[in-house]
């Protein structure tokens, strides 16, 4: 019979499995690992802030939070003075 298989045809396809799923395995571990999740984003994120777009956008960040800050400076010393 054509459909049958021999015993070394089944071995050898679980062995070819098991290689593939070994494989499968690491790959997944590999990419689930937190260290390179951290490093990665870090890449990505430095790579963002060094672009133009993301340089302007810092810049635009930084503008705002020392206008925040004097402002709140300048509104607890108005405060203190009424006092």
């Amino acid at each position: 019979m054509a459909g049958e298989r021999s015993a070394d045809d089944i071995q050898r396809d679980i062995e070819q499995s098991r290689v593939a799923l070994a494989a499968a395995v690491d790959q997944l571990a590999y990419r689930g690992n937190p260290k390179r999740i951290v490093e990665k984003t870090t890449q990505s994120l430095r790579a963002r802030a060094n672009s133009p777009q993301g340089r302007v956008v810092i810049g635009v960040t930084g503008g705002l939070l020392v206008l925040v800050i004097v402002r709140r400076v300048q509104n607890s010393r108005g405060s203190s003075r009424r006092k």
